[in-house]
């Protein structure tokens, strides 16, 4: 099993294989987690997990999700979620100060923090989905 230390000192991020950013999309993907029905909870991670990846090369839109998905652990109370999110809240600075960032992790407790993955394809098409209808807002 690797050591905390050498997770941390993983190799450095390649930004360029991360989706980039766009502030419309991830606002959107935000909101529409924050207006979905609690009763509908995988589509609220789902989203969640779409802008964590979409945001994770930038600090705040990094910080502003894993805080969303401490609020929605703690809303369903889900003991585990909410102390995985409060672990990734500590180490996200950490994480952009070193550019040492786990990209296409979805930032969920079920999967290591530190764990470089391919982007799921739920989470690809969703925020597919949901840049088609920005795109046809401009």
């Amino acid at each position: 099993m690797a050591t905390f230390m050498s997770m941390v000192m993983a190799t450095r991020t390649d930004a360029t294989s991360a989706p980039a950013f766009d502030a419309r999309l991830f606002m959107q993907l935000m909101q529409r987690e924050r207006v979905a029905p609690l009763a509908d909870l995988p589509q609220r991670w789902l989203l969640l997990e779409a802008a964590h990846v979409l945001g994770q090369t930038r600090l705040r839109p990094h910080l502003v999700t894993h805080a969303q998905m401490l609020a929605l652990g703690w809303e369903t109370r889900d003991g585990r979620e909410v102390l995985g999110q409060l672990l990734r809240l500590l180490l996200v600075p950490l994480g952009h100060l070193t550019g040492r960032l786990p990209l296409g992790n979805a930032g969920r407790s079920n999967i290591s923090a530190f764990q470089t993955m391919p982007i799921r394809e739920d989470i690809a098409a969703l925020i597919e989905q949901v840049a088609q209808a920005v795109d046809g807002t401009r």
